[in-house]
């Protein structure tokens, strides 16, 4: 029995990965939440339109950067100020997608302060 069942679990990794294909990895950035929700919904509209496969938005963790900085020049040491740049992330992966696809999203044009990374694997 339990042969059998490490069988069927090969078989349905094996035809999981013959059967993905290619898949387009979209990381997207952006120092406000609101822009990059927004670009996120222009990308999902355009893959959805050339009805690809869309997995996501998934959101990352936020990452975070701390400043602090000295509000006087010379003595006042306790005087501080803290400052902190939040860097919101998202993923959106398309399975399988069609040239049509890719072509569509390199001629999307999104608002500025959004970062995007694409990777085809």
């Amino acid at each position: 029995m339990a042969t059998d069942t490490s069988k069927a679990k090969k078989s349905s990794k094996a035809a999981a990965a013959a059967g993905e294909g290619s898949k387009l990895r979209i990381r997207i950035r952006a120092y406000e939440h609101k822009i990059l929700d927004a670009s996120i919904k222009q990308i999902m509209d355009t893959a959805l339109r050339y009805e690809a496969k869309v997995i996501g938005p998934v959101p990352l963790p936020t990452e975070i950067k701390k400043y602090t900085v000295n509000r006087a020049a010379f003595v006042h040491k306790d005087a501080r100020e803290q400052f902190e740049m939040r860097v919101h992330k998202r993923v959106i992966d398309i399975l399988n997608p069609e040239p049509k696809v890719v072509e569509a999203l390199t001629n999307l044009s999104l608002p500025s302060g959004v970062n995007i990374d694409v990777k085809m694997s």
